[in-house]
C-alpha cells in the first residue's frame, strides 16, 4: 500500500510571491509540476505538464526530473510513483482522493473478480495501485475504446470502477461487459432537467460532454468525449457557445485556448458548486510551494506493489 511521509509545514512568509518561490524551487530541485486540468487555474498556470490523465501518465513516463509534484488527486500521483520508482513524488494534499477510486477498495475488487475466472480485467485509471495491480490493463476515457476492443470478442472482460464509462464503451464497441457498480461524484451530480432550462436559454449552444456522466446527459451531448478531446473540440468548432458537463476546472484552458467563445458549466442538481471536484480543488498554489519546499507529502510504495502496478500501466502506453 501507498505509505505517506507524514507532513510538517511550517507557514510560508505571507509575503512571498508564490509564483517565483515556486519557479526557483523547481530549478533548485530539479522538480516538474504536473497539474490535472480540473485544478484551479493558477495551479495549471506554474504547471509544466498539464492535461488529462493519459497525457500527464505519459509525461510521468518520460520525465527526466528528479522530483514530480502532482496536482491532481491521490490516484494520479500513485500512477507517477510507478512509472518513476526512483524519484521522490510529492503531492500538494495527500487527502486528494477520488469517490472512484474510494469505492472500488482493492479487497472487495479481488473478491469480485474471483466469480469471473478466465476474464480479463479492464480498470479504469481513476482506481488505487492495489487494484491496477490486479488489473491486466489500465485504461483512461481516451484510449478505453480502443484498449476494449483490442480483446478478443471471446474473451470476456470485466470493467471497473465506473459504471457510466463501462456503459458508454459498451455501446460504443458492441461488446457486454461485466461492471463493477462505482461513478464519479462529479459526473453523476450532473441535472438533465436544468441542463435542458441552460440549453433553451442557450438554443445554438453545442453540449460537450465527459463520458463519465450518467445516460441523460449523454444523450442530450452534441460531442463526448475525453477531458482533452472536448477541449480540443471546442476550439476546432465553428459554434461560439458550449456548455461543458464536467468538472469546470478545464472552463479556464477553453477559454484561453478559444478566446471570444462562451463556456458554459453545466449546471448540478443542487444549488451548490458540486460540480467542481472537492477532492481536486485541495490542492492550492500554497500547497504546491510547500511540497516542493519540504518535499512532503511524498508517496512511498513497496517494491512488490509498484512491479505488479507497473505492468498493466504500461500495456496501456503501449497501445496509447
Amino acid at each position: 500500500m501507498t505509505l505517506p511521509v507524514p507532513l510538517q509545514h511550517a507557514s510560508p512568509d505571507p509575503a512571498l510571491d508564490l509564483h517565483e518561490a515556486i519557479a526557483s524551487l523547481k530549478r533548485e530541485r530539479n522538480a516538474v509540476v504536473l497539474a490535472h486540468y480540473y485544478q484551479d487555474s493558477d495551479i495549471q498556470d506554474i504547471a509544466d505538464f498539464l492535461g488529462d490523465s493519459l497525457q500527464l501518465a505519459q509525461a510521468a513516463a518520460t520525465t527526466t526530473a528528479d522530483v514530480l509534484c502532482f496536482a491532481g488527486v491521490h490516484f494520479m500521483a500513485e500512477t507517477a510513483k510507478i512509472l518513476n520508482p526512483q524519484r521522490i513524488v510529492v503531492v500538494p494534499d495527500l487527502e486528494a482522493g477520488c469517490s472512484l477510486a474510494d469505492g472500488c477498495p482493492a479487497d472487495r475488487f479481488a473478491a469480485w473478480k474471483a466469480n469471473y475466472p478466465g476474464s480479463v480485467v479492464v480498470s479504469y485509471i481513476n482506481c488505487t495501485a492495489e487494484v491496477k495491480a490486479l488489473s491486466d490493463y489500465i485504461v483512461t476515457s481516451s484510449n478505453a475504446e480502443k484498449i476494449v476492443r483490442s480483446i478478443p470478442e471471446a474473451t470476456q472482460v470485466l470493467f471497473a470502477p465506473d459504471k457510466n464509462l463501462g456503459r458508454y464503451l459498451e455501446k460504443k464497441t458492441g461488446r457486454s461487459m461485466v461492471l463493477w457498480p462505482g461513478s464519479c461524484v462529479v459526473h453523476e451530480t450532473f441535472s438533465e432537467r436544468k441542463l435542458i432550462a441552460l440549453k433553451t436559454r442557450n438554443a445554438d449552444a453545442e453540449i460537450l460532454a465527459h463520458p463519465e456522466c450518467e445516460e441523460p446527459i449523454l444523450r442530450m451531448a452534441d460531442f463526448i468525449g475525453s477531458t482533452t478531446a472536448l477541449l480540443k473540440y471546442a476550439v476546432a468548432s465553428s459554434k461560439r457557445t458550449f456548455i461543458v458537463a464536467t468538472e469546470p476546472g478545464i472552463l479556464h484552458q477553453m477559454e484561453k485556448q478559444a478566446p471570444g467563445k462562451t463556456f458554459l458549466a453545466a449546471p448540478p442538481e443542487g444549488n451548490c458548486a458540486c460540480n467542481e471536484c472537492p477532492h481536486m480543488k485541495r490542492n492550492t498554489l500554497e500547497k504546491v510551494y510547500l511540497s516542493l519546499r519540504d518535499l512532503t507529502p511524498r508517496l512511498e510504495m513497496s517494491a512488490e506493489l509498484l512491479e505488479r502496478a507497473k505492468v498493466p500501466i504500461q500495456r496501456m502506453l503501449a497501445l496509447s
